[in-house]
């Protein structure tokens, strides 16, 4: 496989133009003459709009993880549309987190999610609480971070760690400058660019010669089994396990509720809750296809020949394979910024998240006042070790 200078490129205009983004967030924010308090860093003064914030939701949701696993479950056999229940289940997780959540938790004034526990459970044990989420976060970010890393391997070729560094570095970057503003408006920007590079990809996939009609292959064997799936008897109790773990584990996270605090009132933290559910399913719709075109590809007739994907242990990388092999070069370079957008949209919701929770609910309940309190006694102890300063203390 050779290296492509031009998909390194455009690697670099996409995440300079994210960067600027982001910056330019943090600027606007500066010069709008927001507050440094915990509200205006965490939840951006509670001003944001519905349609930011519904915009936000949804690529927070639909991060690099999604996008790839629903393609994998897809095209692998024995599996197919059936077993692709993250679009349904984080849809339906969102719907109940607008049902039952949003407007209690907006009419409180809670900062982040851990806010609650605190209040019932004290500050100690809401350390405790924190662990677990702290833990969801980091695996979110490790996931998404590991299907950029797939794509640029599969179609640029280059260095897995470095890409994954890079990604992860701009993203700290304007998530520490801008926080939450900066966060949501490259969101948007992250959004559009997954739509219009998925999207885009899709038909050249579609049409090469090597695919065969996806409708045809939905319910007939052709190179392998039917991408609609099944569901056997003997696994129905796994599916029901894994869909109420995607329906229900998706509500208690930062991220979530962090835009639904932002919002500018209880009403719209439950409408773009709403709104964000209905993204994931359309968001998803690119990713099933690309999985369908996995499944309907005679790969003996492309460049990257036979066996398939799934018997050379690379049905994670059907995504990235797919705009390699069944697309124009630029094409793919298109889709890759799409899945490289999902990731980092993903990414920095993790890492906002992550650190809103420490500094809000562990940093300054327990460190910051204990700091402040040992600071005292050194000042102390120092002035009656000095005898001309002992009048002082």
């Amino acid at each position: 496989m050779a290296f492509h200078v031009e998909g390194l490129i455009a690697i670099i205009v996409f995440y300079l133009l994210i960067l600027m983004v982001g910056i330019w967030a943090a600027w606007k924010t500066k010069n709008s003459g927001s507050s440094e308090d915990s509200e205006a860093i965490i939840v951006g003064g509670r001003d944001i709009s519905l349609l930011i914030g519904a915009f936000t939701m949804t690529a927070t949701w639909v991060g690099g993880s999604f996008i790839h696993g629903t393609a994998e479950a897809v095209y692998v056999p024995g599996y197919g549309l059936a077993w692709a229940q993250a679009p349904i289940g984080y849809s339906l997780s969102l719907i109940l987190g607008g049902l039952f959540f949003a407007k209690p938790m907006r009419s409180q004034g809670y900062v982040t999610m851990l806010d609650p526990f605190q209040q019932v459970y004290g500050k100690y044990m809401n350390v405790l609480i924190f662990i677990p989420a702290l833990m969801g976060e980091i695996f979110w970010a490790a996931a998404n971070f590991s299907a950029l890393g797939v794509n640029i391997s599969v179609i640029i070729d280059i260095n897995i760690n470095l890409s994954v560094i890079v990604s992860a570095l701009i993203a700290i970057l304007y998530t520490l400058v801008g926080r939450l503003y900066s966060v949501a408006y490259t969101d948007v920007v992250q959004l559009f660019c997954i739509f219009l590079g998925l999207w885009i990809s899709v038909p050249f996939a579609m049409s090469h010669h090597a695919v065969a009609d996806i409708g045809f292959t939905a319910v007939h064997k052709l190179f392998q089994e039917p991408w609609l799936g099944s569901l056997k008897s003997n696994d129905v109790y796994t599916w029901i396990d894994n869909f109420l773990l995607l329906m229900i584990g998706g509500i208690p996270w930062q991220p979530y509720f962090q835009r639904v605090l932002s919002s500018s009132s209880a009403t719209y933290a439950q409408l773009l809750s709403f709104l964000a559910a209905f993204g994931c399913l359309v968001m998803a719709l690119p990713g099933i296809l690309i999985g369908a075109i996995g499944a309907s590809t005679d790969w003996n007739k492309t460049t990257y020949g036979l066996p398939h994907p799934i018997e050379r242990e690379e049905a994670n990388m059907i995504l990235p394979i797919v705009l390699q092999y069944l697309c124009p070069v630029y094409i793919s370079f298109f889709g890759l910024g799409a899945v490289t957008a999902a990731v980092m949209s993903s990414a920095d919701s993790s890492i906002l998240s992550a650190s809103s929770m420490f500094a809000q609910n562990i940093y300054q309940l327990l460190f910051r006042q204990n700091v402040s309190t040992i600071l005292k006694i050194i000042i102390l102890l120092v002035l009656k070790k000095i005898p001309v300063l002992k009048f002082m203390a």
